[in-house]
């Protein structure tokens, strides 16, 4: 039976990274999750039933109906998940993830007193699943507005590496002096619980794609040590892939802002402290609005659009209204395409997965390094709901807290549409020096609306 199990880990095991293979295409990316979800069910049939311990039925029981009312919620919390909510969604799945291992880790605590290694290892999934847990709830307050950053205290860093250091300390003491204490093991899930919150709480809007990331990272970490705990492969394996593709995209991220993990954590970025415009005018120059009819003109006349989209997009669902303007103007003989900054949205590669809903062929998808030498050839570059990601104050202002950030260079272009509600900052908070260019206009209005009046106008012509 134990031999059957083993097999079943090692199919498990192929399938996690057969689809985390596929994964790194937008083509093939739903096959590959249906693909390792396939296998994880097939670990948890196979941990249920093939194992060498005696279970009552009445436990039996209790884990069908868990599994049964989790896969419910779960496939209900998915399905009616708007795409403006999707980094929300990952950020509370990520939490729940470290609140297992935490569980298991206390469960698990006691059973193994004076096993030094394996006291470590469960005072490990007690801390790293805490501070996932809570930290992925204030990102998730974070990104749903329900929490805003708190004003740096002065030695903030300090105070944080001073709490990171306290539990460390606790953590060994368990470890040498094989306590048993249930006080002293609640006081330290309590402070890892308390530094999840002061780790991700001071971080800047505009780092929020890095945070999600390496709170994923964490989780799988997280699960990779419980596998430890219960000496199972499955888990082990499947949590060393979450963690270490975690972490190959956390630092890709950072790449895409030209920052260190360090600058992110520690850092302030995303701090609004600029002042932000409600008029037409400011010191930086004119504001210039356009019209549809103005919009459909210029575009339907053009040879080459590229559509630059951001957050505002999403928010105003409108994209598949900005897909069926791209097949209309490809129909008139215009060469469309869209530019995806890595960090655009609220996670990464949301503005991907936003697009492929609305079926964007993802030829058309052009990443920053090979689209930005394009936009000096480009007739119109239409950014919608976009903002930082197009800030030319990454290159031009020394003290712009986005300065050194790789950017679409959308400034290059011959004529620049931006679509926006109003003159407010993007989620750095800050304001965008390509509002001010002689050659952007401003397209003001709800992004679905103005995309559907756009068309009608170049269906007129």
């Amino acid at each position: 039976m134990m031999i059957t199990l083993d097999i079943i880990y090692l199919i498990a095991t192929i399938t996690f990274i057969y689809g985390l293979k596929l994964l790194g295409h937008p083509e093939t990316a739903k096959k590959g999750n249906l693909i390792a979800s396939l296998g994880m069910g097939l670990a948890i049939i196979g941990t249920i039933f093939l194992h060498n311990l005696i279970i009552p039925t009445f436990v039996y029981s209790l884990i069908i109906a868990a599994i049964a009312v989790g896969s419910v919620i779960g496939w209900l919390m998915a399905v009616k998940v708007q795409m403006t909510k999707m980094p929300e969604l990952v950020s509370l799945f990520n939490g729940f993830g470290g609140a297992s291992a935490t569980i298991i880790g206390l469960v698990e605590f006691g059973k193994n007193i004076g096993n030094a290694s394996q006291t470590a290892t469960t005072m490990a999934a007690i801390i790293i699943g805490s501070l996932t847990f809570s930290g992925s709830v204030v990102a998730w307050g974070k990104l749903n507005g329900r929490m805003k950053s708190l004003i740096r205290l002065p030695k903030y860093n300090l105070i944080n590496n001073l709490v990171i250091l306290g539990l460390i300390i606790f953590a060994t003491y368990f470890v040498m002096s094989a306590s048993n204490s249930q006080m002293l093991l609640y006081l330290l899930l309590i402070g890892a619980l308390i530094y999840g919150v002061l780790f991700v709480i001071p971080i800047g809007g505009a780092d929020m794609p890095v945070v999600i990331s390496l709170l994923n990272s964490l989780t799988g970490i997280a699960a990779a040590i419980t596998g430890v705990l219960y000496s199972n492969m499955v888990m082990i394996v499947g949590g060393i892939l979450v963690g270490s593709a975690g972490l190959i995209l956390t630092f890709a991220m950072c790449k895409a802002m030209n920052r260190s993990i360090s600058n992110v954590v520690f850092g302030a970025f995303g701090s609004s402290n600029a002042a932000v415009g409600d008029g037409s005018q400011s010191e930086k120059g004119d504001i210039r609005s356009t019209t549809i009819s103005d919009v459909a003109i210029l575009m339907n006349y053009s040879q080459r659009v590229i559509i630059v989209p951001g957050y505002g997009l999403a928010v105003a669902q409108a994209q598949h209204a900005i897909h069926e303007l791209e097949q209309l103007l490809e129909s008139r003989g215009v060469q469309v395409k869209y530019a995806i900054h890595p960090v655009a949205g609220r996670m990464p590669g949301h503005m991907n997965v936003l697009l492929a809903e609305s079926n964007v062929s993802y030829d058309k998808l052009a990443e920053m390094d090979d689209v930005n030498p394009e936009f000096k050839n480009t007739d119109v570059v239409f950014v919608v709901g976009a903002n930082d990601v197009v800030n030319p104050a990454a290159h031009n202002d020394a003290s712009s807290p986005i300065f050194g950030m790789p950017i679409l260079e959308v400034a290059d272009a011959k004529q620049i549409i931006v679509n926006k509600r109003s003159m407010n900052p993007g989620y750095a908070g800050i304001e965008n020096e390509l509002f001010y260019n002689p050659k952007t206009s401003m397209l003001f209005g709800d992004a679905k609306k103005c995309i559907q009046e756009l068309i009608n106008e170049v269906k007129n012509m």
